[in-house]
């Protein structure tokens, strides 16, 4: 009786919708946090660690969320941020995968032709930010969108995607 006279039941109510939101806006986007998943972590207990995680952080930074951007942008955003942070914890306690090489014995999600492995080593072997940006750019994310999801400019994203593209372009050479 005391907790509804002061509100919490209201409270209780608010919390409640709140999650149920949050849980419908994740199932909406769920291929967000796979995405990302997949393009930072290899093993699947280290996917299911990072997807965990990201999820977590995805709860905590949702009161800050600002409905006036889109929902796909921002959870972008924090998923990156996050599987950029486990992946950089990740590299100092498995010191040994620390090559492109070495990472190529890693299974390929997928096996959709015989040049994908190679471009599977490729992309394993970029850094963070670089795996990020290619990852929305393939997606056909605006420059302008990408540029938000990373915090950089627009004109920063073309930037690094053209140097990308050729750094990508003379490693596919070098190994022809």
């Amino acid at each position: 009786m005391l907790g509804e006279s002061l509100g919490m039941t209201s409270v209780k109510t608010d919390l409640a919708d709140q999650q149920s939101l949050f849980q419908s806006q994740i199932e909406s986007h769920k291929g967000i946090i796979f995405k990302v998943v997949s393009s930072y972590a290899w093993l699947a207990e280290d996917q299911q660690d990072l997807a965990q995680e990201i999820t977590l952080q995805l709860w905590r930074a949702y009161p800050k969320y600002d409905p006036s951007r889109t929902f796909s942008t921002w959870m972008y955003q924090v998923a990156l941020n996050t599987a950029i942070s486990w992946a950089r914890k990740w590299k100092l306690r498995n010191q040994h995968l620390t090559t492109a090489e070495e990472l190529a014995d890693i299974p390929e999600p997928t096996s959709e032709g015989l040049d994908s492995q190679a471009l599977y080593s490729l992309i394993a072997g970029l850094d963070e930010f670089s795996r990020a940006l290619l990852m929305l750019y393939i997606e056909e994310r605006s420059h302008a969108e990408i540029g938000e999801i990373l915090g950089i400019s627009p004109q920063n994203v073309a930037t690094k995607l053209t140097r990308l593209k050729q750094r990508l372009r003379l490693e596919v050479e070098q190994q022809s």
